[in-house]
């Protein structure tokens, strides 16, 4: 037998034990063909594509996730107290759940800003960066070294120098291109600023696949901010001639205690510093709107269960007169593509608001043919030409109101960090509702678009490959 013959045989050996693998791993069905077709007709980039993104270690590596959680919750209750929480009976149900799942508590007490433009969230974080007396916690997916990045480390600067502590937590594969001299002049001004997960040889595989795709801002417990926006000039300016359109929530109230809780986890994980002190959850004035209720639910890849994927599914499922929905990339689980095609078939108006153009190709045509079906389904899917639509959040009957960091898509809600803020407040869900309908003005409905909706045998084909390897985009 020739040596060819030999290293082909021991290929095809290493093949069916890695899909051997895979099977073993009782993953979702689509998940797994997913990983089965791509290691058995990519030769080696296939296999080292499933070594570095494919193998599960999560429950290994972040156990210790667990502990936290029980001393953060422990600590908030000891500092919290509220007055006046009145639960809103429909909404009893999906508050529960995430009670239950996570010990993600409902506040009352909240003003909510909602914020739709990088120029509008970045002045008002830095007013607030400006008033701050005790402390500034950043949790981020990208802290970019541009014009802005420094601009905003300058003023954190300013404030460290006046004595007060800044903790700054960013995502190492985010800021993969960030040079750590950037980095280092904020912690020779007594910032501390620490890396999420690290990917480094020979750990690469291990991490590199769960990242935190959090952007959470709170300043002396009191201001908080979630949403889809990181540190970087094109969050202002746009990129590629494109503007850029995303949506931030500005919190005061007792809201802002479990952003603070989720920033506090997330430190330990990284630092293994336990931050309890009563300093970190003040006492909040009950001027604020006593019936905005508000939860921050996070998700990530040690959960039992994908919460916040709880959460779409169980608004979807409630819906009975609207849903709107905006999200930079639809790549959906099944069970939230037969979620939203069972409410649409039901009679309720579902609206999908995406960018005509993504960011990226092979995502771009990935979803293309899970759009066609929600048209075909009766689904409103509206494609965004003003810019890049980054904006991610959900709206239902002038009710129930989130947003945050999750995308609909399977890396946002089985692998990254997430956290999203559940608002259950009329006024809020109605505010959201017409930022919703002036960006309609600047769509065009997809089942317009005939070469869209009735696209070539290779542009099909296309589309195909890219869904089979939604799972694993």
């Amino acid at each position: 037998m020739s040596i060819s013959s030999i290293i082909f045989l021991l290929y095809q050996t290493i093949i069916i034990i890695t899909i051997i693998h895979v099977l073993m791993d009782n993953r979702q069905p689509s998940k797994t063909m997913a990983w089965a077709l791509v290691i058995y007709f990519i030769p080696i980039a296939g296999l080292l594509a499933y070594f570095f993104f494919g193998i599960d270690t999560r429950k290994e590596r972040m156990a210790s996730r667990h502990t936290m959680d029980q001393l953060t919750k422990r600590s908030m209750i000891e500092f919290v107290e509220q007055k006046n929480l009145q639960l809103p009976e429909p909404e009893k149900p999906l508050i529960n759940l995430f009670v239950n799942q996570s010990f993600s508590l409902p506040f009352n007490h909240n003003k909510i800003d909602i914020l739709t433009d990088g120029y509008t969230f970045f002045l008002s974080l830095l007013r607030d960066i400006a008033t701050a007396k005790d402390h500034i916690h950043i949790d981020v997916y990208i802290f970019e070294d541009d014009a802005l990045g420094h601009l905003l480390s300058d003023a954190l600067i300013d404030k460290s120098r006046q004595g007060v502590k800044v903790k700054i937590l960013y995502d190492d594969v985010g800021c993969w291109n960030v040079k750590t001299q950037f980095y280092e002049r904020l912690r020779l001004e007594g910032i501390e600023v620490v890396p999420f997960m690290p990917v480094r040889i020979p750990s690469f595989a291990n991490k590199v696949n769960y990242r935190n795709h959090r952007k959470i801002f709170v300043i002396d417990g009191r201001i908080g901010y979630i949403g889809g926006m990181n540190i970087a000039l094109r969050y202002i300016k746009g990129r590629k001639r494109q503007p850029w359109r995303d949506t931030m929530l500005r919190i005061e109230g007792n809201g802002v205690y479990s952003l603070q809780r989720t920033f506090l986890i997330d430190w330990y994980f990284v630092d293994r510093t336990l931050l309890s002190d009563q300093r970190y959850y003040p006492e909040v004035s009950d001027s604020l709107p006593v019936n905005c209720i508000v939860q921050t639910v996070t998700s990530e890849p040690l959960a039992a269960y994908p919460e916040i994927m709880q959460g779409y599914m169980h608004i979807i499922s409630s819906a009975r007169k609207y849903l709107y929905i905006q999200t930079p990339y639809f790549l959906p689980p099944d069970a939230i593509l037969f979620a939203l095609k069972t409410a649409a078939a039901a009679g309720v108006d579902v609206r999908l608001m995406t960018p005509r153009h993504c960011d990226g190709r092979l995502v771009e045509w990935g979803s293309r043919s899970f759009l066609k079906d929600m048209v075909d389904a009766g689904v409103k899917v509206l494609l965004y030409e003003k810019g890049f639509l980054h904006s991610k959040f959900m709206v239902c009957d002038d009710r129930i109101t989130t947003c945050g960091s999750t995308n609909v898509d399977f890396r946002s809600l089985e692998n990254n960090f997430e956290a999203n803020m559940f608002i259950y407040d009329k006024d809020v869900a109605q505010r959201m509702k017409q930022v919703f309908l002036n960006d309609e003005t600047q769509t065009i409905p997809l089942n317009t678009l005939h070469k869209r909706m009735h696209p070539s045998f290779l542009a099909r084909l296309g589309e195909s490959i890219g869904r089979l390897i939604s799972p694993l985009l």
